[in-house]
């Protein structure tokens, strides 16, 4: 594997002014990323292939946005021209007409998302920049899957994209520099810090966090401490604000396994090698706040000491 160049400093430039965008999937990313987006200023176009999942988009806003207006951090006007700005469509290419960026959240499948990155490279303008929003998967891989490997990037949000401020911005060997200082752009209006990290195995948080919160599992394995006392451990005694085992939770299981199966191949199978623990959970469909249970049980956005995540005997 070539050694990646250093990232250059982000210049930000102004976006264009008429500011259209397509976010594939509206999964628990995809959502979020959309719904940031809309409230943000941008006229969002959203392309689901599952009907059901297409169906529950806008409900699923609405109740988040209606939400944070009665705690108020949002004014009901502001909703109100977040969903004008917001559709939905059966087609995507309905959706990519006259977009300036499209960014894929499906799930963490190389193949999947090579997939949409041919089909987007099909149907969108040549002018369009493609992004994904992969925690782990290479970028110029996606990009070989196009004819403008130069338009392609990563643009990696973090879950709940509401609430979290970092976006890190992923730079493969092709993406031009234009291409970096548009993502960039995107990432500023959006009101979001952004990271530039080489285009490597697990960028720089998937591969720090995952570091973090395998030993932590392990440690629940061999009967070193419950995963709330070693969640406290870290936040007490390192000031993280959130423990590895809660973070995992809220991430998703089966992300953090998916993560935890690249970086085992790409990089190290001692390091990353996912722990029995992990491939349980998610085998049990514990994966995480999503489903309700994971190192934690789930009580809406509160996690409480969960007996599913005890070491095996």
């Amino acid at each position: 594997m070539d050694s990646p160049r250093p990232p250059r400093p982000i210049r930000i430039i102004q976006p264009v002014k008429e500011r259209r965008v397509l976010i594939v999937g509206a999964g628990t990313m995809g959502r979020g990323i959309a719904g940031v987006c809309a409230l943000s200023g941008f006229s969002t176009a959203v392309y689901e292939a599952d009907p059901a999942a297409r169906q529950r988009l806008r409900g699923s806003l609405e109740s988040s946005w209606k939400r944070a207006v009665e705690r108020g951090k949002l004014t009901a006007q502001a909703v109100h021209e977040a969903l004008e700005r917001l559709s939905i469509a059966e087609r995507l290419e309905d959706a990519a007409s006259r977009v300036e960026l499209a960014l894929e959240a499906v799930p963490e499948t190389l193949e999947l998302k090579r997939e949409v990155f041919g089909r987007l490279d099909r149907v969108c303008a040549a002018s369009t920049v493609l992004a994904s929003n992969t925690s782990s998967l290479p970028i110029g891989e996606l990009a070989r899957a196009t004819h403008r490997p130069d338009r392609v990037i990563g643009i990696h949000f973090f879950n709940p994209v509401a609430v979290m401020p970092l976006v890190e911005i992923v730079r493969a060997r092709e993406t031009s520099r234009e291409t970096q200082e548009k993502a960039a752009a995107f990432v500023a209006v959006l009101g979001k810090e952004a990271i530039l990290v080489a285009d490597s195995p697990g960028f720089a948080t998937s591969r720090l966090g995952l570091a973090l919160g395998l030993e932590a599992m392990r440690m629940v394995e061999e009967g070193v401490a419950s995963p709330s006392d070693i969640d406290k451990a870290m936040e007490l005694g390192y000031g993280h604000r959130m423990g590895p085992l809660k973070t995992s939770d809220l991430v998703g299981l089966d992300v953090r396994l998916s993560i935890a199966e690249t970086l085992a191949a790409r990089l190290s199978e001692a390091r990353f090698g996912p722990p029995e623990i992990l491939r349980r959970l998610v085998a049990e469909g514990r994966t995480g706040q999503k489903s309700g249970h994971g190192f934690y049980q789930w009580e809406g956005d509160t996690p409480v000491a969960a007996t599913g995540a005890k070491r095996q005997t």
